[in-house]
């Protein structure tokens, strides 16, 4: 087998189907994690096509300054960040960073957030006109004070952002799942019921550090999002629930929260994720990803399994 159909094969073993779009692999840089796109692209070594998709940044229809300072710290074995949703503004988004991306290469997911519903329609809205291959519905993060958790922890109110965004485009919908809720099963049904096309599982925890000298918070909005292995186990059980749902409509789910090893992103492609992504692990490993694609190409051809698609969902409960 010459180097040329051997890349070939390797390839079609990591390409996945994700909403009717393929994805060159199934692993996915996370939405705040690698700014607009075109920042991540400045790594030497990295490229593009070493990832089946790029969340860009949460978005908002008008600019945000974000959190006061400070808005990021390490915690034990993760990171806890309140940024509150900095941005330019979805229009600026558009007009000035769309045109930089070669979405020849990958795909690129727009990350919706807002306050009310009416804002999360218009935002979609704007993005339907333009390039952007499908749009994350962000109605789960924890460290904004309006809007976020407010939307994500209520399934009613979760179906109706779902139902606002579904009338504004055709494109795929994927929604962000909160796990700082009562029942993630039932949220993401009410959400398949309003029209969603994916599912990201899981956002980041709600959390807390705390400076003992000033006996005050870290973090100035007192509360912000955990990401990192910490957050694994959990994130890993969510995803198996939202499957169990998932299943039964054909709706794919990106698994998220604390993948750092090639082990980790084959136990939620077990556990139901079509796509893995990836997050807090760049800050410390910029390059993982060629790292993880090889490792579940070798996975693969060690259970004489073709592709990634034939690994999804197969885990086996105990009884």
């Amino acid at each position: 087998m010459t180097k040329k159909s051997s890349n070939v094969k390797q390839k079609k073993k990591l390409s996945i189907d994700f909403c009717g779009l393929e994805f060159n692999s199934p692993l996915v840089l996370l939405s705040g994690c690698v700014g607009f796109g075109e920042e991540y692209t400045r790594i030497n070594g990295f490229s593009n096509t070493d990832v089946g998709a790029i969340c860009l940044k949460g978005t908002t229809l008008e600019p945000r300054l974000g959190n006061s300072p400070h808005r990021i710290t390490e915690t034990y074995m993760g990171m806890l960040n309140a940024i509150g949703l900095q941005n330019p503004g979805t229009k600026v988004v558009v007009d000035k960073y769309l045109p930089n991306l070669d979405f020849s290469e990958t795909r690129f997911i727009a990350n919706l957030s807002g306050t009310t519903i009416d804002e999360y329609r218009e935002i979609t809205k704007i993005f339907n006109d333009s390039p952007i291959d499908a749009m994350e519905i962000n109605i789960s993060c924890p460290n904004v004070k309006k809007g976020g958790l407010e939307f994500g922890n209520d399934p009613i109110m979760s179906a109706k952002v779902v139902e606002a965004c579904r009338k504004a485009t055709k494109k795929p919908l994927i929604t962000k799942l909160s796990p700082n809720q009562t029942d993630i099963a039932e949220n993401a049904k009410c959400c398949i019921e309003s029209g969603t096309d994916g599912f990201a599982v899981i956002n980041t925890m709600t959390g807390m550090a705390i400076d003992i000298e000033k006996r005050k918070p870290i973090i100035d909005n007192n509360q912000g999002g955990l990401s990192g292995p910490a957050i694994k186990p959990i994130a890993l059980l969510k995803v198996h629930q939202v499957y169990e749902v998932a299943k039964q409509y054909n709706i794919p789910i990106i698994g998220q929260g604390g993948i750092r090893t090639i082990e980790d992103a084959i136990e939620f492609i077990i556990a139901g994720s079509t796509a893995v992504g990836i997050g807090t692990a760049l800050f410390y490993e910029p390059l993982v990803c060629s790292k993880l694609n090889q490792g579940i190409i070798e996975y693969l051809d060690r259970n004489n399994l073709n592709s990634v698609s034939d690994l999804i969902g197969t885990l086996e409960l105990n009884n």
